[in-house]
């Protein structure tokens, strides 16, 4: 994959004059180097608000003059905003922290993405790794069907994607949209290129008329509430909800999960490459996953356990994916979910 892009713009701090009524110059140099240490970046992601700033809040204490701005939105969105920011000149962040590998695939085939080269992912399980080191994976996120257990006994919940298409569910289910959701739009496609599943399960299912939601944080709700008692959402965020009293539990469906990894990686137009390599080493930290565990996320390395009540990865069934397929793939899946869904 070549790159095509050169080295342009990133937010850099203005170097500021300090007067003294001495004007040594050791302390000048010493005040001039202190300002020229201090490096600003920004960071694209689609992680919640809560979760990035605790990230950032530790990052800060191993890198205090490195100051890091964020924009947070939904995987489409910053997809949306970084198309508008290539026709217009320069990609305006340094990392790209979202969703899934199939649209880190495209950034590096695009040459927007540099090589990691300052990363160490030697800890990193390899399900979370990209062959070629453009981008490296931070959570393992598999996508769960979830129910609100006031409305469904256990006893009675699905426990595989066949299930939802039974008409019992019909006007019950509630989904993330996939043309808004990185995860969303993933899933839309190893559904589709799944043996068991494929265009035919996707249709079955919006047979059921199924509620869309902008993502998966408002379908998590939605089951919450009672008003969908069941849903496809990504398995943390029912531990979210359950851990501060919500009545749902989650099923990892016998075909398997689809998962994504939620990767990141360096747009070569950042001036400031060595900083988000920095950012990023210290995502797939031991520290940073013992953050990412307390938060809910299964990690990507296997020194840091998991979160209270979750099976280890290696019991969780998860789906098999072919990764080149499903990007290629994507676009054509979320067109079929669409039309699925709304006919």
């Amino acid at each position: 994959m070549k790159s095509k892009h050169t080295s342009l713009s990133a937010i850099v701090l203005a170097s500021t004059v300090l007067l003294t009524s001495c004007g040594e110059p050791a302390s000048d140099q010493e005040d001039s180097q202190a300002t020229s240490d201090s490096t600003s970046i920004t960071v694209y992601t689609s992680e919640p608000e809560e979760k990035v700033d605790e990230i950032n809040a530790a990052f800060n204490e191993e890198y205090p003059d490195i100051e890091v701005n964020v924009y947070r939105a939904g995987t489409g969105d910053l997809n949306a905003r970084i198309s508008s920011e290539k026709q217009s000149g320069d990609i305006e962040a340094d990392v790209f922290w979202a969703a899934d590998a199939p649209t880190f695939e495209n950034y590096a085939e695009d040459g927007d993405l540099i090589e990691l080269a300052d990363v160490d992912s030697d800890d990193i399980i390899d399900e979370a790794k990209d062959d070629e080191n453009f981008y490296v994976g931070t959570r393992i996120i598999p996508t769960v069907i979830a129910y609100n257990t006031d409305e469904i006994a256990e006893g009675d919940a699905p426990t595989s994607w066949a299930d939802l298409t039974d008409p019992k569910y019909k006007d019950k289910l509630v989904l993330p949209n996939p043309a808004v959701s990185g995860a969303a739009a993933f899933n839309a496609s190893a559904w589709k290129n799944n043996s068991d599943l494929g265009k035919a399960w996707i249709e079955n299912l919006g047979k059921n008329s199924p509620m869309i939601a902008e993502s998966n944080g408002p379908t998590s709700q939605e089951i919450a509430s009672g008003s969908k008692p069941v849903g496809v959402v990504v398995d943390y965020l029912v531990r979210d909800l359950a851990d501060k009293g919500s009545p749902v539990a989650l099923a990892y469906p016998t075909e398997g999960s689809p998962y994504i990894s939620e990767p990141a990686g360096v747009f070569k137009d950042s001036q400031e490459q060595e900083a988000a390599q920095k950012y990023i080493n210290f995502l797939l930290s031991k520290k940073a996953q013992e953050i990412a565990v307390e938060q809910s996320y299964l990690p990507v390395r296997e020194d840091v356990g998991t979160p209270g009540g979750t099976p280890e990865l290696t019991d969780i069934e998860l789906m098999d994916q072919d990764l080149g397929k499903i990007t290629k793939d994507k676009d054509a899946a979320v067109e079929v979910f669409q039309k699925a869904v709304s006919s």
